[in-house]
């Protein structure tokens, strides 16, 4: 059976609020010290709550307690590049000791409002590219976090495509240019001819055109999907699920929680852990260092999640060797 994501230890503790007010007093002496919270999507997203649970357990493992000794002032951006840049000004304009910027693009909002506050990063997906930071070793500026893509991991959602599905001969890439999408098509790409399939490039803007071009695109037979990592595909990705399931397309996913909602398979890595790290990197900052000199963290576990479920739903037998390299296998 398969561990749910949530942690249930701190759903109290997230509630329903967009911010948490001072609920006490600081100990005498100490100053109260303020942290600005940009998640990319909804607040009723479950996954995403189990990341700001896993960011405020980070914190608690390092001494802050909420309406202690820090204030926590939370935005849900759900993925509007709208509401994201909106409520970066907001968080900037509480003059907060440092800022959490979940994903690249809440990153980016928030530089466009500030080049002195600390910003750390919990997911993003090409951190130089993306003109986050100078360099990995050195970020420079007020930017710092951890990484959580490795392109080559595209190109092995190809492969694993082709394992599980040897008679697919076209694939779309569905891509969130805003966020390393192009660099994440661009690796599939480069593994393309040596799987022998053809790609197409779907980009991840709204819910109605991602129907109209997943629904075109599945009019000829033989496809399959990748869905690469990104701040508006995890928006719509009940829609992308259905979708695939829908059209009888396999689908490879960058995230386990988008197999546990009824995906076919995924291979990315851990999509909580990296929320409880920047916390320590969070503290550091509290604690005097500067984010440019703290180098950005890249993902070094990678985790293989199968549904038999729904390759059962799409006529699919999944090989013994691909479940025997499996991490976790749904049922």
């Amino acid at each position: 059976m398969s561990r749910r994501i949530e942690r249930r230890d701190f759903i109290t503790l997230l509630g329903g609020a967009a911010a948490w007010p001072m609920a006490a007093r600081a100990q005498q002496g100490e100053r109260m010290r303020r942290i600005g919270v940009l998640m990319s999507t909804a607040g009723d997203d479950r996954v995403s709550r189990a990341r700001l649970a896993a960011f405020v357990h980070g914190l608690q493992e390092h001494g802050w307690t909420i309406g202690g000794n820090v204030q926590l002032d939370v935005r849900w951006a759900a993925g509007e590049p709208n509401l994201t840049r909106r409520y970066a000004a907001e968080l900037v304009a509480l003059a907060p000791d440092v800022i959490l910027g979940a994903v690249t693009t809440s990153v980016r909002a928030l530089l466009e409002v500030t080049r002195t506050i600390p910003v750390v990063f919990a997911a993003a997906t090409d951190p130089v590219g993306g003109g986050l930071v100078a360099s990995l070793s050195h970020p420079g500026g007020n930017v710092t976090g951890f990484s959580v893509q490795e392109f080559g991991l595209r190109a092995k959602s190809l492969e694993l495509l082709k394992e599980l599905a040897p008679r697919i001969a076209r694939v779309a890439v569905l891509r969130d240019s805003t966020t390393g999408g192009v660099a994440q098509f661009a690796a599939v790409q480069t593994a393309a001819p040596a799987v022998g399939v053809e790609l197409t490039s779907i980009d991840v803007r709204d819910a109605g055109e991602i129907e109209r071009t997943v629904a075109a695109f599945a009019r000829q037979p033989n496809g399959g999907l990748i869905v690469t990592a990104g701040a508006r595909g995890d928006a719509h990705r009940e829609l992308i699920i259905k979708l695939a399931a829908g059209q009888r397309l396999p689908a490879v996913y960058p995230w386990r929680y988008w197999v546990r909602d009824g995906g076919l398979i995924s291979y990315g890595p851990d999509p909580i852990d990296p929320y409880r790290l920047a916390a320590a990197y969070v503290d550091r900052i509290l604690k005097g260092e500067k984010p440019g000199d703290l180098p950005v963290q890249a993902s070094t576990k990678y985790e293989l999640v199968v549904n038999l479920k729904t390759a059962k739903a799409l006529g699919l037998d999944v090989p013994p060797t691909l479940l025997a390299r499996a991490d976790e296998v749904i049922e």
